[in-house]
């Protein structure tokens, strides 16, 4: 009896404050909300310390490359579970592509639970420096053969992208990286412009691009919610990812890396509105602008826009222009300013001291100053305010 008791006093201790928690998240979204952040990152960490083993032992027998995949299976076994969110997969046979270059949309650090349902094996994932460090996280990516980017210095980052290239092709193995280069999360199906890493370092390798997309879980996740993935009425949601077709980069250079990463993005962001639910009545989303513009600004001189030498001057009287002129006109200033807005947006993504004005979005925020073949992976982080 002494045994069955020393047995069961210690699960009615843990089980009380479970039991309590759990009430108080069904009570109060609030709590739910802190509770929920407390498991997923309670699993997270029990989960490093699970890849430190597992990446210890598989590199022991020759499997430290399938370590990703070991350990993104199992913490989607326990995070899943713990707060609510399953995923389906919709063309997961595409990511048995290798080599390859994956790359998917990075909205929070929940992606790492959908990262959890699809890696494959035989794959790799891009990571910023800094992580390198990080407790238990940092020794378990190292082991398990992550690749890990300096932001903050683009020279060695194009190093390190085409040294990954030429690793990937040895290894017959993949690499995942999220060609935004930093979270995007908004309550609207949308996407940061590309950084050109990953379709460089696809060239250069002449590996194809495998695109993933997972839906906007705005809904779901946010500043101050943290809902399940499956609701308590008659309809059941999922979390839904979309595993797009392989594009061949065969034939390619360096000088294709912009036209690709236009073509990729803007097919991942179709793809991401079709999949995800409504914005919110609040939500006013604005018209996405392009990854990358390739034709310049008019100039002075150009069709349309008058050089100070050939403006007409204030004190000579003009002909008033018919109403067909003065239309055509105003849609010629129409499409100036369109232009002008898609350069700033471009401007944007490639230098850090100009703000997208879609995405407001200035390129040295928190997570670190970022170049322009900066693919670093963040993992951890909590909701933007």
């Amino acid at each position: 009896m002494s045994v069955l008791a020393t047995l069961v006093k210690p699960l009615v201790y843990l089980s009380l404050p479970a039991f309590a928690l759990h009430t108080l998240a069904k009570a109060n979204p609030v709590a739910r909300y802190y509770v929920r952040i407390g498991l997923y990152l309670s699993t997270l960490g029990v989960c490093s310390v699970w890849g430190v083993i597992c990446s210890i032992g598989m590199g022991l027998v020759g499997r430290r490359f399938d370590v990703f995949y070991v350990v993104a299976r199992s913490f989607y076994f326990l995070a899943s579970r713990a707060v609510g969110i399953y995923l389906v997969v919709e063309g997961e046979e595409y990511l048995e592509t290798r080599p390859s270059v994956l790359v998917g949309n990075h909205q929070s650090m929940i992606d790492i639970l959908y990262l959890g349902r699809i890696f494959p094996r035989r794959a790799s994932i891009m990571a910023k420096k800094e992580l390198q460090w990080s407790p238990l996280l940092g020794q378990f990516m190292t082991l398990s053969g992550a690749v890990f980017v300096d932001r903050g210095n683009n020279a060695r980052a194009v190093r390190s992208l085409t040294a990954a290239g030429e690793t990937m092709k040895e290894r017959h193995s993949s690499l995942w990286l999220f060609p935004e280069g930093t979270r995007s999360m908004r309550p609207y199906a949308d996407m940061l412009p590309f950084k050109k890493g990953a379709f460089h370092t696809a060239i250069q390798a002449q590996v194809p691009i495998v695109p993933v997309v997972c839906e906007n879980y705005w809904r779901l996740y946010r500043k101050g919610v943290f809902e399940s993935g499956t609701l308590k009425l008659s309809v059941t949601e999922y979390h839904e990812s979309v595993v797009l077709p392989p594009i061949p980069t065969t034939g390619m250079t360096s000088a294709d890396a912009g036209a690709l990463a236009i073509r990729v993005h803007d097919l991942m962001v179709e793809t991401l509105r079709e999949i995800s639910a409504p914005p919110p009545p609040d939500a006013t989303p604005k018209p996405a602008e392009p990854a990358v513009t390739s034709s310049p600004l008019p100039g002075p001189g150009a069709a349309g826009v008058p050089t100070p030498a050939s403006a007409p001057a204030p004190s000579q009287p003009q002909p008033q222009p018919a109403a067909s002129a003065a239309t055509e006109t105003e849609s010629e200033k129409a499409a100036e300013q369109v232009r002008a807005e898609s350069r700033a947006s471009t401007n944007a993504s490639e230098h850090s001291s100009t703000s997208s004005p879609v995405l407001s979005h200035s390129r040295a925020s928190e997570n670190g100053t970022e170049t322009e073949e900066d693919d670093g992976m963040v993992l951890v982080g909590r909701p933007a305010h």
